[in-house]
């Protein structure tokens, strides 16, 4: 496993790739509404990106269409946008985003709840975001990979939630998915020790109920095997010399909530 550790000019483009992103979040997020197609999400999100001088990560990485992966209810990640894919009252909807900034990546996912929705689903995205921060707790220079996953998964299991384990965080710098690959879940292994300078991708994926999960037929989308909700919540990070990490994709309205805090 090579892990490849930034340099601060790295660092640098990575960070300004994370605030770009950060801003297609904060301003999508607040586009989201009923009636809307996930197709016209994706377009919009296409749009905000190239308003920055960015290029969509997703859009033909492997064969994928779209710039946004717009993801409802029971679809965990990867749902493929679709002009008859129509957002409704009281849904619940992940975007998964990334960006190219001056060859740099950055990876960020939210969930959202379209007006009115259920009490068990607030706790989920909440819990689901929760559950990252968690992990923030262990992401220090000396500690173990490891630890961060064990933190996730001890924190969502311990509402009864599934832990999607067939889809994982990963590294991330000049291309979308390098090593290491990040699981939410405690694994049986302590995994690499962390270093300052890496850049990782933690993305819980979080379930109401089983986390297995399938793939529908399009081979991109996955869904909860129990059509349960899921909720995705994903940022790009920075171990960093001294103290707890570094997050690049918080956007300026959860940075004013004050959500970084232990």
């Amino acid at each position: 496993m090579a892990i490849t550790i930034k340099s601060e000019r790295e660092i640098e483009l990575m960070r300004e790739a994370g605030v770009i992103l950060a801003k297609v979040h904060q301003e999508l997020g607040h586009e989201l509404k009923a009636g809307m197609s996930t197709l016209q999400v994706d377009r919009l999100g296409e749009e905000m990106i190239r308003s920055y001088g960015c290029i969509p990560s997703f859009k033909g990485y492997n064969g994928y269409p779209g710039s946004v992966c717009v993801s409802i209810n029971d679809e965990v990640v990867h749902g493929i946008p679709k002009k008859s894919r129509i957002i409704k009252e009281g849904d619940i909807v992940s975007l998964d985003i990334g960006v190219i900034h001056k060859g740099y990546q950055s990876d960020a996912a939210r969930t959202h709840g379209i007006g009115e929705i259920s009490e068990e689903a607030k706790l989920l995205i909440e819990r689901t975001r929760q559950s990252f921060f968690e992990g923030m707790k262990c992401a220090q220079a000396g500690r173990h990979l490891g630890e961060v996953s064990a933190a996730i998964g001890t924190y969502a299991e311990s509402f009864g939630y599934g832990v999607v384990r067939d889809l994982c965080g990963h590294g991330i710098g000049t291309n979308m998915h390098e090593d290491p690959q990040i699981p939410n879940y405690k694994p049986l292994r302590r995994g690499p020790l962390l270093k300052a300078g890496m850049t990782l991708a933690i993305e819980p994926m979080i379930d109401i109920g089983t986390w297995e999960v399938e793939w529908l037929d399009d081979d991109w989308t996955v869904v909860t095997a129990d059509g349960s909700l899921s909720a995705h919540y994903e940022n790009t990070i920075l171990i960093t010399e001294n103290g707890m990490p570094e997050i690049f994709t918080l956007t300026e309205e959860e940075i004013a909530e004050g959500i970084y805090k232990f």
